[in-house]
């Protein structure tokens, strides 16, 4: 577009808009900025959307490795009690299945000691005039050590200075002062129960009277008609890959079965689903067209999205050949939708099998149809595609995200490049058009001054003086053709 000016109107010293001009020049440069700007804006969104897109398949990629791992809630045993007041129980993935019968006849218990009372807490231990005396304290039964406790007159020769010298040995027994309306006594109480906590005095030379000894005894038990004693209530070790925790006593037998974790496994097998659900709805997106702009969505056009999930959906059609049917997700009770997402089916029918039916009949398949030996299970394969794709350098969207910052980058350059030419070239066209605009102003005044010298020289011509009001050097008017 031209920029074309007046005469008459430039002539008669009201010069030009100096500002306008400049601008109209310099919009006519400003065309690809928009455009730019623009581009910066879709660029961005797709950034979020990689972005987010890329960590719900870091959450599917840890979902399928909880699935591939053999060590893992589809490995995981439970071990069920009849009567958890009594007991419970937990299992280790090696725990072997089956049920047994356990009569819990003893708990394990701390030993304690305690003295008769003394009128206070700070009232002396020692013999009529004697300074020191002695103690002798044995810890873990018959077999246990034996502390010497050597009483110092003025130094730990009151129950509360005793209590602290005891507590400060660190022999696995703390010491208290317990005051009631009969005194105060010293109060030893083993950290350890069973035999390993029994406590005794097997020697006394003070004024304290120790009363017997209580508790110290193990936990007594029978599994499956076996005699077990433990010095602790949590019992390893009795069934292989059981740990017990005693709870209570009771004539009755109480059963315990051990076997698959099937609500352990139904988690992972839905955590699975929910996240590869995630991937695909935000993929599916993508490519749905908007009716009101008929346009997929930001990412529509992106051929790495279209690799993602021809790959996914490859993985998840997966199957294994033999294991008692269950050779692929739809045999396990896990449908594909017309959208490429996953149901879990709740409820069995006659052609759609359900998954916790599955699952209470025939865990262990379950298990190999996800993961094996050989490492070719449903898992076991989607896992190392998986790693592939989410590799933190090379992997599909990760690549994405890196072109996509790349052209960020290159944008917001091009951009400030452009800026800087239109900054710099607006200051030498305000100063070109600057110079202009004076001249233009003079121009009254300058052709008064040369026909007033005509005029003196031949005699024939008159002179009008500029009548122009112009003050506003830049007041000028100008017009774009």
């Amino acid at each position: 577009m031209a920029i074309s000016f007046n005469a008459t109107s430039l002539l008669n010293g009201n010069g030009i808009d100096v500002k306008s001009i400049v601008n109209q020049i310099l919009d006519q440069q400003t065309g690809p900025l928009t455009a730019w700007q623009n581009e910066q804006t879709d660029l961005a969104t797709q950034a979020g959307l990689l972005g987010g897109l890329n960590n719900n398949l870091t959450n599917l990629a840890a979902a399928v490795l909880s699935l591939a791992n053999s060590s893992g809630p589809l490995a995981s045993q439970s071990a069920t009690s009849s009567d958890s007041s009594i007991l419970t129980a937990s299992a280790a993935t090696t725990a072997a299945a089956g049920t047994h019968q356990i009569v819990v006849s003893k708990l394990a218990t701390a030993g304690t000691l305690y003295t008769d009372p003394l009128t206070d807490g700070n009232t002396s231990i020692l013999q009529n005039g004697a300074t020191t005396g002695d103690i002798q304290l044995q810890v873990g039964g018959g077999s246990g050590a034996t502390h010497a406790i050597v009483i110092t007159q003025g130094s730990n020769d009151t129950l509360t200075t005793l209590a602290s010298y005891i507590n400060d040995q660190k022999w696995g027994v703390n010491a208290s002062v317990v005051t009631d309306a009969n005194g105060a006594r010293l109060a030893l109480y083993s950290q350890a129960t069973g035999t390993p906590g029994a406590l005794s005095i097997t020697s006394n030379d003070t004024g304290l009277t120790f009363n017997a000894p209580v508790g110290g005894t193990n936990a007594s038990l029978t599994i499956d008609g076996v005699p077990i004693s433990s010095p602790t209530n949590t019992v390893t070790g009795a069934i292989s890959g059981v740990t017990l925790n005693l709870a209570s006593t009771a004539p009755e037998t109480v059963q315990l079965t051990v076997g698959p974790d099937v609500a352990q496994a139904t988690a992972a097998i839905n955590n699975f689903v929910n996240a590869y659900n995630a991937v695909m709805g935000v993929i599916s997106a993508q490519f749905t067209v908007n009716p009101a702009t008929n346009s997929e969505g930001p990412l529509g056009s992106d051929s790495a999205l279209r690799s993602l999930q021809s790959s996914l959906l490859n993985d998840v059609t997966y199957s294994i050949a033999g294991n008692s049917g269950l050779v692929n997700l739809a045999s396990l009770g896990i449908d594909m939708n017309n959208d490429g997402t996953l149901t879990v089916n709740q409820v069995a029918t006659d052609i759609h099998p359900s998954l916790a039916g599955v699952l209470a009949t025939n865990p262990s398949a379950v298990q190999t149809f996800f993961q094996n030996a050989s490492r070719t299970g449903f898992a076991d394969n989607f896992n190392n595609d998986l790693f592939n794709l989410t590799d933190v350098t090379d992997g599909i969207i990760n690549v994405d995200i890196a072109g996509n910052k790349a052209q960020q980058k290159a944008l917001a350059n091009q951009i400030t490049d452009l800026q800087d030419r239109l900054t710099a070239q607006q200051k030498i066209l305000t100063a070109q058009y600057a110079q202009v605009n004076a001249t233009l102003q003079a121009y009254p005044s300058l052709l008064y001054t040369v026909t007033a010298v005509l005029g003196a020289l031949g005699g024939n011509y008159s002179v009008t003086p500029n009548t122009s009001t112009n003050t506003t050097p830049n007041a000028g008017t100008s017009t774009r053709s």
